[in-house]
């Protein structure tokens, strides 16, 4: 396969996702400002988090001068002059899916071109009176495109890298997600353990579709150290991170080459540490720092599998861990 080829494929796959999860991110802030609080700044607290998460705050503030619910869902949702909103996403998957046009089918096309118009005839009144109406619209059609690739594409390597692109993404915001609960969503620690704390475990559980599959597998009350381990070391769980290194490194074993040795080898590494790893000793060295440790090394295996099997690109789009950290630099 063109490597050309191989990058369109791998950052269709990566928009999609990221839509996806933005909107999860988005959901997840949505349903924990509906509890009440009245300690001062406490909205732009709530909702400076998601901004930070997708590495956006710099061009939301060049924008905007407060920090306020409207506004930010506007802006992470469908603003064009936000690379990272759902609505680029869309955009970006949509037209590299075009330049693959011969690499994928009909339906796969289908999927991803009827949701860019529709989220373009969407956008005058989208998301105003229900904001979680839009998020669900949003996962649902990443769920069709998902479902429409793995049951009508041939199994060769333009699926493998599709995979690739989908499951890197996925571990990079499922830690994202569960760093906005953990660092920044609870202001206080007298709220540890309250009624608060409680829901805002649900809320996150929910928003990554992990709420049932917690009460199969503990059928007890929600602790955050529970929650940290099906979300992080539970290879059953879908969404978790060991779940998604599984894939990475199947998938990067089933593509193989000699100039991909060093993904390989960063992908089984990540993985073993999963594999063997303990949520005590998580818990012990801080979980925000576990996950920013975990983020940073996703982000160079991301770009170790872009240098090894992927065209280089002029107009390279920084993933938001490498948007974070040239901020604080």
């Amino acid at each position: 396969m063109l490597s050309r080829t191989a990058d369109h494929l791998f950052w269709m796959a990566r928009y999609i996702e990221r839509a996806e999860n933005t909107a999860r991110v988005l959901d997840i802030t949505h349903k924990t400002s509906l509890l009440p609080d009245d300690s001062e700044g406490a909205e732009t607290h709530l909702w400076y988090a998601p901004l930070n998460i997708a590495g956006c705050a710099e061009g939301y503030l060049a924008k905007h001068e407060l920090v306020e619910a409207e506004a930010v869902n506007r802006y992470i949702a469908l603003d064009p002059d936000n690379p990272s909103s759902i609505y680029s996403c869309l955009m970006s998957a949509r037209e590299n899916a075009r330049s693959v046009r011969g690499a994928i089918n009909a339906e796969m096309w289908e999927s991803i071109n009827a949701s860019w118009l529709e989220i373009n005839r969407m956008i005058p009144t989208l998301g105003k009176d229900c904001p979680t109406c839009f998020f669900e619209w949003v996962k649902e059609r990443s769920h069709l495109f998902r479902g429409v690739t793995l049951g009508t594409m041939l199994k060769d390597d333009a699926l493998n890298f599709i995979r690739l692109g989908t499951f890197l993404e996925r571990a990079d915001n499922t830690a994202r997600i569960l760093d906005v609960k953990y660092h920044i969503l609870l202001p206080s620690v007298h709220d540890v353990g309250g009624a608060a704390d409680y829901y805002q475990w649900g809320a996150l559980l929910k928003s990554v579709s992990a709420f049932d599959a917690y009460r199969k597998v503990y059928r007890d009350v929600i602790t955050p150290q529970k929650v940290a381990e099906l979300l992080i070391l539970r290879a059953d769980m879908p969404r978790s991170l060991h779940a998604c290194l599984n894939e990475v490194e199947t998938t990067l074993e089933i593509i193989n080459g000699f100039s991909g040795r060093e993904a390989r080898r960063r992908a089984g590494e990540l993985h073993a540490a999963l594999h063997f790893g303990r949520i005590e000793d998580i818990t012990q060295q801080g979980l925000h720092e576990y996950l920013t440790e975990f983020l940073e090394k996703v982000d160079l295996l991301g770009q170790e599998i872009h240098t090894s099997y992927l065209a280089r690109r002029e107009e390279f789009a920084p993933s938001p861990m490498q948007k974070m950290l040239m901020q604080v630099q």
